[in-house]
């Protein structure tokens, strides 16, 4: 009888972190306007108590620190996904920071703002999050050296043009690892096509195709990567990933690649997702090799 109440015990202890997280806090990203508007005037669009987000045009970080005793000094910035018109900020959010806080990260939710065929706005905002998290390192007893991006779908996008696109001087926006789920990564054919859309409008020049086109863009400081994804993914293709994993491989920079048999798109880290402990088992281990 100690025996199972020792045990029943354990496993309570264990998921304790994991179940009762929260925000510590959320903060406004800009202390004054950001450097481009995404002239969005409607009011914003809060589904089903933070389901999903749309018309977002005043940027925040929400702040999910792990327990002291498991921290690990590494932090990421989560940018969920939804075309560039919404944020999928339930399962490719508030999900993801939860998990990484058990594994003792630090999480740092970014609403960004809808770009609204503002190209260079959703991108000013992952800028600024990557500052914010290195500039109060010693605040959140962070390693200023271990600051990631990890975005899905349109937010892979994000999160990939971040990692290729940065600015060294001053304050760092390099991410120092990169975690990409189903990424949008190119804007060329096999782009999808809302996500084109939103970020370049209607007609976008062939130099804007070019830019955004992250897997045009690696070189050899491109931070390394993983890509996880569905072979049966009929939203955004696999041949986005596949297309930054070679770039990435061609420039001599770490890449881990998994391509799970089933799922489509959009499961993020929703629980019920049939691959859901190999895609975290892999992603943990990934992380723990850095």
């Amino acid at each position: 009888m100690n025996r199972f109440k020792n045990l029943v015990s354990a496993v309570f202890l264990i998921f304790i972190p994991f179940c009762t997280v929260s925000a510590q806090k959320v903060i406004k990203l800009w202390e004054s306007a950001p450097p481009t508007s995404n002239e969005i005037t409607t009011a914003e669009i809060v589904r089903d108590g933070k389901t999903s987000i749309s018309n977002v045009s005043v940027p925040e970080l929400e702040i999910y620190l792990p327990e002291k005793d498991r921290a690990t000094g590494m932090a990421v910035v989560v940018c969920p996904g939804g075309g560039y018109s919404g944020l999928a900020y339930d399962h490719e959010g508030l999900m993801v920071a939860r998990w990484l806080n058990s594994e003792g990260i630090a999480a740092f939710i970014l609403k960004y703002r809808m770009p609204n065929r503002h190209k260079e706005v959703p991108l000013d905002d992952a800028w600024q999050a990557i500052r914010h998290v290195r500039e109060h390192a010693g605040e959140y007893g962070l390693n200023a050296s271990k600051v990631g991006i990890c975005g899905f779908s349109a937010g892979g996008h994000l999160a990939s043009t971040a990692s290729t696109h940065f600015a060294t001087s001053g304050t760092s926006t390099r991410p120092d690892f990169s975690i990409l789920f189903y990424p949008v990564v190119t804007m060329t054919k096999l782009t999808h096509g809302g996500s084109q859309t939103n970020l370049l409008g209607e007609n976008p020049s062939d130099a804007d195709i070019y830019t955004f086109s992250n897997e045009k863009q690696v070189n050899v400081n491109t931070p390394p990567a993983i890509l996880l994804l569905s072979d049966n993914d009929k939203v955004v293709l696999p041949e986005n990933s596949l297309r930054y994993y070679e770039a990435l491989k061609r420039n001599n920079v770490p890449a881990t690649m998994y391509i799970f048999p089933s799922g489509g798109h959009g499961w993020g880290f929703r629980d019920t997702y049939e691959y859901h402990q190999q895609m975290t088992g892999l992603l943990s281990a990934w992380l723990k090799s850095l």
